[in-house]
């Protein structure tokens, strides 16, 4: 394997392991960072909406990280090589 297979298969671990973080760390029905740390106060007023909005594209660079860097691995990984 050449080095450019060693760098993609590094990214696309970080990257999947960010991408469950951070999927994990979403709201679903009042659980996540949003309750946690904006607790009873509404979402629209306060901070708790940028803090989701922020957590959205964090999960969708990962996400397209993960895809980018899948298909980057079925171009260049030839095993047995």
């Amino acid at each position: 394997m050449n080095a450019l297979v060693y760098v993609v298969v590094g990214i696309h671990v970080i990257c999947s392991i960010g991408l469950i973080v951070f999927v994990l760390l979403h709201s679903g029905k009042g659980t996540g960072l949003s309750s946690m740390l904006g607790g009873a106060v509404p979402a629209t007023g306060s901070g708790t909406g940028i803090i989701e909005k922020n957590l959205d594209r964090i999960t969708i660079g990962f996400a397209a990280g993960y895809a980018v860097s899948a298909l980057i691995l079925l171009v260049t990984y030839r095993p047995g090589v």
